[in-house]
């Protein structure tokens, strides 16, 4: 097998569309957006006898914990191919990597099922589970969105299709777009909500960095729900491949009781219907953990219909002792944080 580093975006995104990646992360557009944050990237093909066999998006880290090489959920390996023998490949190619850019570590946050099988592959190359909680959701909620419209009402829980038809006879309207102006108004809620939920919120830098990545291509909206002149929630939500993620959401408490979250989340599954996408990925969700911050946040998503998806556990091989460091900072915060 040969790593090389793909400079064609034709090539990355038909292998990894035609993969079923089901995540955004591994887009060339993603990439682009580390790039423009000021982070180092490389695009790497693994070659199996010149054919194209896997892809990995390596983004270059440097944080105050450690600096390290992080590969966020992928890398997408082509069905057919021999995944430990590509995995294996890929370590030694980033292992190498690793100690040229004086990274302590190397992490994989893999799209891969959770299971006995897929936990082996990293544990026999030396892999072992990351101290966070999570880089990247590991546990989702994916609604499949080909049945009609009806069907999905009716498959989602009582009280959600109740506060859908509530919030519409309330009056609330849902207005799309995918400008600055849009983000700022997103935005506003957003900070609004942190300081609500009390977590670490992203940048404006950073949120409009995503936005003008994935911009151009129609691969994201905004989806904000007005009532009575305010804007009172708000979505954002990536559209790639087959499927749309609801990765950025936001609430004022002003109208607590006005259900325009719900419709906000509906009208965007129907936006992505229309594109003739078939899953709607909620993202991240917690089970079982009332005192966790996305408790409340899990319930609201799960009650849309679905299904749950866990995926293996971030995985870090570390490259020198510096990853010591790094161990125990985030094992602390996962303690403090009651992860």
């Amino acid at each position: 097998m040969d790593i090389s580093e793909i400079t064609d975006r034709g090539i990355w995104e038909d292998f990894v569309i035609k993969n079923d990646t089901d995540s955004f992360l591994h887009s060339w557009n993603w990439g682009e957006f580390n790039k423009d944050t000021g982070e180092k990237i490389w695009r790497l093909g693994v070659f199996n006898l010149d054919k194209l066999a896997a892809v990995a998006l390596v983004i270059k880290i440097k944080a105050r914990r450690g600096t390290f090489l992080f590969v966020p959920h992928g890398p997408i390996i082509a069905e057919s191919q021999d995944r430990k023998a590509i995995i294996k490949e890929l370590k030694e190619f980033l292992v190498k990597l690793g100690k040229g850019e004086n990274a302590a570590f190397i992490r994989i946050s893999p799209i891969f099922s959770k299971n006995e099988e897929n936990l082996q592959i990293f544990q026999k190359l030396d892999f072992k589970d990351a101290p966070v909680h999570m880089m990247h959701p590991e546990t989702t909620w994916i609604l499949d969105i080909q049945k009609d419209e009806e069907k999905l009402l009716l498959e989602m829980k009582k009280n959600h299709r109740n506060l859908i038809r509530r919030a519409e006879k309330d009056g609330v309207e849902i207005v799309q777009g995918d400008s600055e102006e849009f983000l700022k108004k997103f935005y506003a809620i957003h900070m609004e909500t942190v300081q609500r939920h009390h977590f670490v919120p992203f940048s404006y830098e950073y949120i409009k960095a995503e936005l003008e990545a994935f911009q151009k291509d129609r691969q994201i909206g905004i989806f904000n729900a007005k009532y009575q002149g305010k804007i009172i929630s708000s979505a954002i939500v990536v559209f790639y491949g087959n499927e749309a993620f609801y990765h950025h959401g936001a609430s004022s408490s002003e109208y607590s009781k006005v259900p325009s979250s719900y419709l906000a989340l509906w009208t965007a599954i129907l936006e992505a219907k229309k594109r003739g996408i078939e899953k709607f990925n909620f993202y991240g969700i917690v089970e079982n953990k009332p005192k966790h911050p996305w408790y409340g946040l899990s319930r609201f998503k799960k009650g849309f219909g679905g299904y749950e998806e866990n995926l293996v556990h971030c995985q870090d091989l570390p490259l020198n002792w510096k990853y010591k460091i790094t161990y125990f900072i985030e094992t602390f915060r996962k303690i403090k944080r009651g992860y």
